[in-house]
């Protein structure tokens, strides 16, 4: 089993105290000529990484370039008065050793745990007096199936057998992520092979799993949004089971498959784990551009190149950019094997994602379920709340127009309110409201551009969507930002603007992420190593790259 934190150091016959004493000056941000490692990137497994090795006795700097820490996991205040977790929205595959080991909680880090979580009105027509359905589900399972027998009273019965099944395909993959992938001839043996045929199981088309299990729409598109959300893929589209594994995986505070917000907004992660590495003597710097890696005449890497021209040198080199920022950008070409270089500019990186983050002066009042008097929240509030949901042809269509380069006019659309249950976000009376919807071009049909018009009519659209089901949003309004797949890629480093820095697909995951000759985390460079999203285990905010990475770089630099 792997070891972490303080276990690993000792584990490997290292004794951290005498370096933490040793580093704790250093820790005030005053830049150095030389540590023992670099990272490049503040996003959250930049920052894991740099304080598992700090925590490690190993004298760790991090370079961002954006002057706010957290790469996507990020708050930002737009709109006066009002702050926003940017880009990444919710918690909950962090991976529960990072959450111990870091002591998180010590460095003030404060969870919202949501129940319900899950809440998909419906659009119905000739209802008369009557409020619309809605599915609303939660921890409770037998509430859960009352909801789903509004439905079907078969989905109902076979709702907790489903529950269980992905359970145990998650149990039987939670191993998988907290390592390094081993080589190929281990494939061969015993528990790796039984858990990777259990990722197997998730292979085939979407659709034809949850036809498998159940027979009723509504239940079916809400199950479905899980398993697209992010990604190119509709569900039809082969292999589209394993991103819903991926996201079941989670938990917090021992409640498995639990999601919540995080107080603060995202950014309040990310300052959390970087105070844990400054806490004991990393160096983390915003507005600090590395322009390129610095390689000696041996080939190995020597430090990196500021932009402002100055060197900074280093025994090692972890980039928590994407893999083509990382090799088509940062690393000298002369020193990559051509054949690696073609690998990773052919990652797939599609992506159909906009962000929309909305201001609003009073709580969206749903028709399926009405707000009470004096507008607080209700518990579908604290949801992720999935509009253009009552069926999965809905996805699959809005899926078609995204790749003619159409923005859909029904795309799906993830809501979500986490000032419902952090009033710190927003003014009294006030909310934030999160849109994370799916299916939108990068490149758009006809050569048009994303431009502030593009980008607005969009919006607009969406606004559209919300207002039928939520009369009296769009007049709610204070104010928007509109991220779409290149406003991503542009902020974040995103390529594509795709949130896992390249597709969860079967052919790109464990040992071929990002490529099947380079997947420990060690690069065709001596001293780079990649710990962002781009490697394994892959993306959403788990910080697990980050924490297997430095394992990986420890182990290499006990060797040096």
């Amino acid at each position: 089993m792997a070891a972490s934190g303080l276990g690993l150091g000792r584990a490997l016959g290292f004794s951290p105290r005498r370096a933490w004493r040793r580093a704790h000056w250093e820790a005030r941000g005053r830049l150095k000529p030389e540590y023992d490692a670099v990272v490049i990137g503040a996003g959250h497994n930049g920052l894991v990484a740099a304080a598992y090795l700090q925590r490690l006795g190993v004298n760790t700097a991090v370079f961002e370039r954006r002057p706010v820490i957290g790469g996507a996991a990020v708050t930002e205040e737009i709109i006066p008065g009002f702050k926003f977790s940017r880009a990444s929205y919710l918690l909950s595959l962090l991976r529960p050793q990072i959450y111990t080991d870091l002591e998180l909680k010590k460095h003030g880090l404060k969870l919202h745990l949501r129940n319900p979580y899950s809440f998909t009105p419906m659009l119905e027509e000739g209802m008369g007096s009557k409020v619309p359905r809605s599915l609303l589900l939660g921890t409770d399972m037998a509430e859960n199936q009352k909801q789903i027998a509004q439905f079907s009273r078969k989905d109902a019965q076979a709702f907790p057998k489903y529950e269980a099944f992905m359970n145990r395909l998650a149990l039987a993959i939670d191993p998988l992520l907290d390592a390094a992938p081993v080589d190929l001839e281990a494939f061969q043996r015993g528990s790796l092979l039984q858990r990777l045929q259990a990722l197997s199981t998730l292979k085939p088309v979407l659709q034809a799993v949850l036809d498998q299990w159940f027979e009723s729409e509504p239940l079916k598109a809400t199950l479905a949004t899980d398993a697209v959300i992010g990604a190119m893929t509709s569900p039809h589209t082969p292999g589209s089971g394993y991103v819903l594994l991926h996201h079941v995986m989670g938990g917090l505070e021992g409640v498995q498959g639990a999601w919540g917000y995080v107080q603060g907004g995202m950014g309040a992660l990310s300052d959390a784990i970087s105070s844990s590495a400054t806490a004991h003597g990393a160096s983390v710097f915003t507005e600090k551009t590395v322009a390129t890696v610095l390689v000696s005449n041996e080939g190995r890497v020597q430090g990196v190149v500021l932009q402002d021209g100055s060197e900074v040198r280093s025994k090692v080199v972890l980039s928590n950019a994407s893999p083509q920022a990382t090799f088509l950008k940062l690393t000298p070409q002369e020193w990559l094997p051509k054949e690696f270089v073609e690998r990773i500019s052919q990652l797939d990186t599609k992506s159909p994602v906009t962000k929309i983050n909305v201001a609003v002066d009073r709580l969206p009042d749903f028709l399926a379920a009405p707000n009470a008097p004096g507008g607080q929240p209700l518990p579908h509030h604290q949801c992720s709340i999935h509009l253009n949901c009552e069926d999965t042809l809905l996805l699959h269509q809005a899926f078609k127009d995204a790749m003619e380069g159409l923005p859909s006019h029904r795309p799906m659309i993830e809501l979500c309110i986490p000032s419902s249950l952090d009033p710190t976000l927003a003014p009294p009376g006030c909310h934030v409201v999160s849109l994370f919807t799916q299916y939108t071009p990068y490149m758009l049909a006809g050569g048009k551009v994303w431009d502030e018009q593009e980008r607005s009519a969009y919006a607009d659209k969406v606004f559209d969507c919300i207002e039928a089901y939520a009369p009296g949003f769009k007049r709610s309004v204070v104010g928007r930002d509109i991220l779409t797949p290149p406003d991503l890629e542009r902020i974040f480093g995103l390529p594509g603007g795709n949130i896992f820095h390249c597709a969860m697909t079967l052919d790109q995951l464990y040992f071929a992420r990002p490529t099947p000759l380079h997947s420990s985390y060690r690069c065709p460079l001596r001293g780079l190593y990649l710990c962002g999203s781009g490697a394994h285990p892959g993306g959403g905010v788990m910080g697990a790259a980050g924490h297997n990475a430095a394992r990986v770089v420890f182990r290499d630099l006990k060797s040096m």
